[in-house]
């Protein structure tokens, strides 16, 4: 049991992610190996469910390329993410936003949520 804690610490990135949550949408810089080079592929769309919990969480993006809806798994701890910026607070009621898998066009969209930053 200790064993698998002090693996996890191992991999684990430390990194400060910003809080977002189902419905927002986000724009994750994601390292991509390609041979023996190395680039950043911005992929922005909105976050469709979180899972997990701790280290294993994970999170769904979906974005529509080209008329077709494209949906990728991301790792919180993953060590590939270089950054994640918040483009706008999605008001939702649901934690899974399956049902934007049906929708395209202007039923697609999610209403914004204001926002007040709390200043220190």
């Amino acid at each position: 049991m200790d064993l698998i804690k002090i693996a996890e610490q191992a991999f684990a990135t430390g990194k400060q992610l910003p809080e977002f949550f189902p419905g927002d949408t986000i724009t994750v810089a994601y390292r991509i190996k390609e041979g023996n080079k190395e680039r950043i592929q911005q992929y922005r769309g909105v976050v469709i469910k979180i899972v997990g919990d701790g280290e294993k969480k994970r999170f769904t993006v979906r974005k529509v390329s080209d008329g077709i809806g494209v949906e990728r798994i991301f790792p919180i701890e993953s060590p590939f993410i270089d950054n994640i910026v918040i483009n706008k607070h999605g008001k939702v009621r649901r934690a899974k936003l399956y049902y934007l898998r049906n929708l395209t066009g202007k039923k697609a969209r999610i209403k914004e949520r204001r926002v007040v930053k709390k200043e220190a």
